[in-house]
């Protein structure tokens, strides 16, 4: 199997280490930087450069760039990619990227489906790259047909080598809507809360509950400003929702009204306890 991976930072990187650990897995990289490309290259993580005149030769490519550079990337090589191969993406919007993929795909008679690896961490770029970065991790895919279980069992067979515990099928609007809960607000509240006037004078005072809430305020700002934007109206439902919650509580402390607070705390628990058993 031959795997092409287009952007080589932390996700793409991730994923070229991933596929190397089988030794039947040729590996193409490309990134923006030649530099990366070739430090890839020499730290064994991918075989060669991934270009337009090999694309045609991979059985599976994956796009780990920004959903707009994911379009950009299609465009350009909407004529290159093979026939029989798959191509996905992995950017951490659906909507506007599949949206934009699928029509494009079907033109040109290439197979386009839409990816999101469920794993990352706070830093960014290929020194962080690790290849067990997805082993046992969700992956999420939205593909252009939902009844061809056939079609389905082969993205998984191509998934495999990275290492993901569970593929999940969706659709771009599903996935939107959740990815606003699950990550995009964890990261905007993350990144709210640090601002505290009182964050400075933490050390000492925190432990694991503030480490906790604080690692995703290390962030990308690019990229997160785009992924959020591109899905600005769940991400405002969302806020609205936190926004209110909020309200409540501080109504409560305000008033010093302690069963309020308490029946409000205690009904975060019980939340809690019934989503997650």
């Amino acid at each position: 199997m031959t795997v092409g991976i287009v952007g080589l930072g932390l996700i793409g990187g991730s994923l070229a280490k991933a596929y190397k650990r089988d030794p039947s897995v040729r590996v193409l990289g490309a990134n923006r930087t030649a530099s990366t490309v070739e430090f890839a290259l020499l730290d064994g993580s991918i075989d060669g450069e991934l270009t337009a005149d090999n694309l045609r030769e991979c059985d599976l490519v994956l796009i780990c760039l920004y959903p707009q550079a994911v379009m950009d990337y299609l465009s350009a090589h909407a004529e290159d990619f093979s026939k029989t191969g798959i191509v996905m993406d992995c950017a951490g919007v659906k909507r506007e990227v599949c949206s934009f993929a699928f029509p494009l795909a079907a033109e040109h008679g290439f197979t386009f489906v839409g990816g999101h690896p469920m794993a990352g961490t706070q830093f960014s770029g290929y020194k962080y790259a690790r290849a067990n970065l997805y082993d046992r991790a969700p992956m999420v895919i939205v593909p252009p047909v939902f009844d061809d279980p056939d079609f389905l069992a082969r993205i998984k067979a191509l998934l495999k080598p990275a290492g993901f515990g569970r593929v999940s099928v969706t659709t771009a609007e599903d996935h939107d809507e959740m990815i606003a809960f699950t990550s995009q607000m964890a990261h905007v509240v993350s990144n709210a809360y640090i601002k505290s006037p009182t964050a400075a004078r933490h050390k000492g005072f925190s432990a694991g509950s503030y480490r906790d809430l604080t690692r995703v305020a290390w962030l990308n700002a690019d990229m997160w400003s785009e992924l959020i934007l591109d899905n600005r109206d769940n991400m405002l439902g969302e806020m609205d929702a936190l926004i209110a919650s909020l309200s409540a509580y501080r109504d409560a402390i305000a008033a010093d009204d302690r069963p309020a607070l308490r029946s409000l705390l205690q009904e975060g628990k019980e939340r809690k306890e019934e989503i997650d058993g």
